[in-house]
């Protein structure tokens, strides 16, 4: 008696890597902290030039709200933190609060 043996082709296990969603950092307008404080800390915190970090504080200063960076989650959280970081202090000695900024999932 013969014995045959066949193979079947193995099935091709695709993987995918699952990307996960990037998030915006949003710079919200306030109506406490200058013009010049926000931008200063747009250059210091995200390394934007000049011109970026008048543009963005620009539009969060006409819309409301800007959208400063976009990436991963944990980046992020570090970006939020660092802009928080910044405390304005006014030439009477008052200290403002940091500046308002939160993440939210990118559409």
């Amino acid at each position: 008696m013969d014995t045959i043996v066949t193979t079947k082709p193995k099935q091709s296990e695709k993987s995918q890597t699952r990307q996960l969603p990037p998030y915006h950092v949003i710079l919200e307008n306030d109506d406490h902290h200058s013009f010049e404080f926000v931008m200063e800390t747009l250059q210091k915190a995200l390394g934007f030039d000049e011109q970026k970090a008048f543009l963005a504080t620009h539009e969060a200063h006409t819309t409301g709200r800007a959208v400063v960076w976009t990436g991963s989650k944990e980046v992020a959280e570090l970006k939020v933190e660092q802009i928080r970081g910044f405390h304005e202090i006014r030439g009477d000695g008052r200290k403002l609060g940091p500046l308002s900024c939160l993440i939210e999932p990118a559409p």
